[in-house]
């Protein structure tokens, strides 16, 4: 018997996980119980990214935080289109193989963040194993083009951890972002489960080599937890970004996007993130943002006025 096939029927954002057993979903604590985004200052912003055809990691990724920051105009643009080549086990962002770089999305970013009036940028962007440099120059070009759309406006750069990409790093610190931020995520101990196209040392190497390209730059990354880390496993991520001159943390939740995505082990209670806290205070990072929906982007304007402040603080 023939089988019909519907080729209209829609891609599935991660195919490589249609073929999983369904993991199990934790009921939602009350401390995770989120508004639904919708306000004119939301419509607002949507309006403007979409009429510059423009990504978002706020839609892309399902961020928690989207009816707020949208709210208020903050939004955090996705360069280089919305497929990414990982397939990481924690992340909605579709997958699969991408389309060819657009030429013309930095000068588009640029006039976005001019018209949303941003005094400070969030620019991240998917995974592009497909390219000789992993998209620096996108970055970089996208930095410039901010720079002369919106001079007063600080940037901040989110990026992927150029995995095998000489010299890639170096482009992007070259372009002047004011804060250079990669994640590490989650533990290495889990990364073969969670993170599995990444290295452990090789994102902390490139946060430390940040650093070394530009003693001004402010550099950040962030963990999730939920995901069956440890205590002391959390404590020793924080002594490794310390060593390796990393100024700003970020610590949140994990929140399972699906079925078929990496099961979320507990609910980490608010004053347990207020302990994580206080000890990477006591470890000497310039600022830690720790709670359960604490995000990388999430008042990252705020934040880094923060940054400067204790950073002179410091010098002082």
């Amino acid at each position: 018997m023939a089988t019909l096939i519907d080729t209209k029927a829609p891609r599935p954002r991660h195919p490589e996980k249609q073929a999983r057993s369904d993991t199990p979903a934790l009921p939602k604590p009350a401390w995770l119980r989120i508004r639904a985004p919708g306000s004119p200052g939301y419509d607002a912003t949507r309006a403007i990214v979409k009429a510059h055809g423009l990504h978002t990691v706020c839609e892309e990724a399902a961020c928690p935080n989207i009816g707020s920051c949208w709210e208020q105009r903050h939004a955090t643009m996705m360069i280089m289109g919305s497929i990414c080549t990982r397939a990481c086990a924690f992340c909605h962002v579709a997958t699969g193989l991408p389309h060819d770089l657009d030429s013309d999305e930095p000068r588009r970013v640029a006039s976005a963040v001019a018209e949303l009036g941003l005094k400070h940028v969030v620019i991240t962007s998917v995974d592009r194993d497909d390219l000789a440099d992993g998209g620096a120059a996108h970055f970089a070009e996208t930095i410039r083009c901010i720079r002369q759309a919106a001079p007063d406006t600080t940037i901040e750069v989110l990026t992927p951890d150029f995995l095998r990409k000489a010299e890639a790093l170096e482009k992007v610190i070259a372009a002047g972002p004011d804060v250079f931020n990669h994640n590490l995520e989650t533990v290495p101990g889990l990364y073969v489960k969670i993170r599995p196209g990444a290295r452990y040392f090789q994102s902390l190497r490139l946060l430390q080599h940040a650093k070394e390209l530009d003693r001004r730059l402010f550099t950040k990354s962030g963990l999730m937890v939920g995901l069956g880390e440890t205590r002391d496993e959390i404590v020793q991520v924080m002594d490794d970004l310390r060593h390796a001159d990393v100024d700003f943390l970020t610590i949140g939740q994990y929140l399972q996007p699906t079925s078929k995505h990496a099961e979320v082990k507990r609910y980490v209670p608010p004053e347990e993130f207020d302990s994580l806290k206080r000890i990477a205070e006591a470890k000497g990072f310039l600022l830690v943002a720790a709670s359960p929906l604490t995000r990388s982007s999430h008042h990252a304007g705020e934040h880094f006025k923060q940054l400067q402040t204790a950073r002179q603080g410091k010098s002082a």
